[in-house]
């Protein structure tokens, strides 16, 4: 047992005794009895920093189709990645597509395509058409949390192919960086006709759409006028009157409007359930985000709210039911129209910049010319090291033959800034095993000398890029991430997003707040949970049953973006012709809107760039060697060859902690006096 020391498991220094095997796998990112250490998913397993934790691929649940279905697809759609606004995850809505047998769905989140990949998983596995699209919020003036009843307009578009996704997506990317402010995007509607014209549809949408908005404020011939102007913009084959009937008494009197101005106008009418989840029983939980959203209780934000739950996805039968009697063909328009616009995702999927080499030169070429050089410096002739050159080739030749010499060439370039800019960095993890990656400098470790196996790095069956992260001392790793965006630009390097999502305490404090109790009491009811993942259960405290209930629905669904750790993806073509790409809340920092599990899954290459800190203190005694000793130590020159050294550390009978505490003003360790475990001081660092 471990007595006095940073426990892994709270905060603060009179925790618990903690048994070293628990420590041991904290440290090394491993479960523990069977499970996660905090009781959500398991640790990626990867080269990844500390706690990084990979989406497990989508697993569909068995699902049992109709017998007899009424062609439909579903053109309106928002899941829970419009942030506060849909109430189900991009996967169920999918599943309840596949349920009610629609013949395709389409994905229209606010402003951005942050769940496509999750869509398009799920839907790939259930073989459900996908269509994609979204809904663009016109003339916000400021970000719109707090505010009950959005300002501006909607304008819905979906993609007509691939070439109609990337025009979406640098539409968005357009607005969200011309908006300079994360969540108020600033769109120019003649540059989005520009941009998107002929590669989109175009709906008529909800009640915050141009032309309904025109309808309630001014009548059918203000109506005439918008749906006018939206025609000569985009096209006439290219717009549609959209019908919705969301249960409220106007909703059949507008709908005749809507469709007399149709026919006028030589449009088609489709219907859509605009739906903002997947079944009826999503229904309060819509309701209570809406007032997370709008920072208002259920109470005062009831004049706002939907009075029943019908945004939720219909059979075709159902909607033929609803509409096919005074709207003939609506239903039917949109089972043509959502197949004609579905398209797989992976058919936008990028490949990395080809990178610049001298006259003469070949990607493969260049790269062998720097290893080489890299060789003598490192290993020297042959005649000296023939074990170490032979490695060497070996390994570039399986390199060359997978065709990853541009993607080498790309991390040797930022390895190679970061030199002469005098930042310390190497490869971590799995990277070390390569004779190569050490002659390019990539790594600090002689992956030879040391008896490692390049295969743990990259195999010849291996798909994929190979996966270096580097290391960069912290206090100068932006100095980096500012190289990769100057060298690439903006617009073809981006940072990976981190998706925030809802944990028991922060659902307990949400949900809490829609039901309208105390500050004073959301917080002490989101205290009392201890664990951050699991369902909300047995709490010392009693938590009324409609907050529990909710909060544990609640889980796991995204809340906001941050930042990934040090991911950054690099691409051919725009990255925004992907992925949209919006600011981050750090200045000069502009993250796209999925996270790391998937961009991988759409063919995005993300190399991390991780700050730590203990290269910097590397940094400060090297600077000291060479002062007091006139000595420049390289990183690789420091090999663990030291056997009384790694004699000492095995004893456990030497600590870091309370020196370099003091040199860093730090409080210092319980026990780290001499004779204390090394565990003692692995916190302060």
């Amino acid at each position: 047992m471990i007595s006095n020391t940073c426990s892994t498991t709270g905060v603060g220094w009179n925790n618990p005794d903690v048994p070293w095997h628990e420590l041991e796998a904290a440290l090394s990112g491993r479960a523990r009895n069977g499970g996660s250490l905090t009781g959500g998913p398991e640790a990626d397993g990867g080269d990844s920093p500390a706690w990084s934790r990979k989406r497990e691929p989508y697993e569909p649940p068995p699902l049992h189709q109709p017998a007899q279905r009424v062609p439909y697809a579903e053109l309106h759609c928002h899941s829970n990645f419009s942030f506060l606004d849909g109430a189900s995850h991009p996967e169920e809505l999918v599943e309840q597509a596949a349920r009610l047998g629609l013949d395709a769905i389409a994905l229209t989140d606010h402003d951005g395509m942050y769940g496509v990949v999750r869509f398009a998983e799920a839907a790939a596995e259930l073989g459900v058409r996908t269509a994609f699209g979204t809904e663009l919020s016109l003339g916000l003036t400021a970000p719109q949390n707090g505010v009950a009843d959005p300002e501006g307009s909607h304008l819905l578009l979906l993609a007509r192919g691939p070439e109609g996704y990337r025009a979406l997506c640098r539409t968005i990317s357009t607005a969200q960086l011309r908006g300079q402010e994360k969540g108020r995007p600033v769109y120019d509607l003649d540059e989005v006709v520009a941009d998107t014209a002929g590669q989109v549809q175009v709906l008529t949408g909800c009640r915050k759409g141009a032309v309904r908005q025109a309808l309630r404020a001014g009548g059918r011939d203000a109506a005439g006028k918008e749906l006018r102007r939206l025609v000569e913009r985009f096209g006439a084959d290219h717009v549609a009157v959209e019908l919705t009937h969301a249960g409220l008494p106007t909703d059949t009197e507008l709908n005749d409007v809507l469709a007399e101005l149709a026919v006028d106008a030589g449009l088609p009418t489709v219907a859509t359930t605009a739906a903002h989840y997947a079944t009826p029983r999503r229904f309060p939980l819509a309701t209570a985000l809406a007032a997370v959203r709008s920072r208002r209780s259920l109470d005062e934000a009831d004049g706002w709210l939907p009075p029943a739950g019908t945004a939720h996805l219909r059979s075709g039968a159902e909607m033929a039911a609803r509409f096919d009697a005074r709207y003939p063909g609506a239903v039917a328009r949109a089972a043509q129209l959502g197949t004609s616009c579905a398209f797989s995702i992976k058919l936008v999927a990028p490949d990395l910049p080809p990178f610049d080499v001298p006259p003469g030169h070949d990607e493969a070429s260049w790269l062998w010319e720097l290893v080489r050089r890299g060789m003598l410096v490192r290993y020297g002739s042959h005649a000296e090291h023939p074990e170490a050159v032979e490695t060497v080739r070996r390994e570039f030749e399986i390199i060359k033959q997978k065709n990853f010499p541009g993607y080498f060439l790309i991390v040797h370039d930022i390895v190679e800034f970061c030199r002469k800019a005098d930042i310390l960095c190497q490869g971590r993890g799995s990277a070390a095993n390569s004779a190569v990656c050490y002659a390019l400098g990539i790594t600090n470790v002689d992956a030879v000398a040391m008896g490692l196996l390049f295969e743990r790095f990259l195999s010849p069956a291996r798909e994929g890029y190979p996966d270096i992260d580097l290391d960069i001392e912290s206090g100068r790793r932006e100095e980096v991430i500012q190289y990769v965006y100057a060298k690439y630009g903006r617009g073809c390097a981006a940072q990976v997003a981190n998706v925030i999502t809802y944990r028991p305490r922060s659902a307990v404090r949400d949900m809490a707040k829609a039901f309208g109790f105390s500050p004073g009491q959301q917080d002490a009811w989101s205290k009392q949970i201890e664990r951050w993942g699991g369902p909300v259960a047995d709490v010392p405290v009693e938590i009324p049953d409609q907050v529990v209930g909710l909060a544990n629905e609640l889980l796991g669904f995204p809340r906001h973006l941050g930042i990934h750790s040090g991911g950054m993806v690099i691409c051919d073509r725009p990255v925004s012709e992907v992925v949209p790409v919006e600011w981050a809340r750090m200045p000069g920092r502009t993250v796209v809107q999925w996270d790391k599990d998937d961009c991988a899954y759409a063919g995005l290459v993300k190399f991390d760039l991780l700050g730590l800190g203990m290269l910097t203190a590397l940094h400060l005694m090297l600077d000291l060697v060479e002062e007091h000793h006139g000595k420049k130590i390289q990183l690789h020159e420091l090999q663990p060859t030291d056997e009384a050294v790694y004699e000492m550390l095995a004893r456990a009978t030497r600590s870091g902690c309370s020196r370099w505490s003091r040199a860093r003003r730090w409080p210092r360790c319980p026990g780290s006096s001499r004779g204390s475990s090394t565990t003692s001081s692995w916190r302060s660092r």
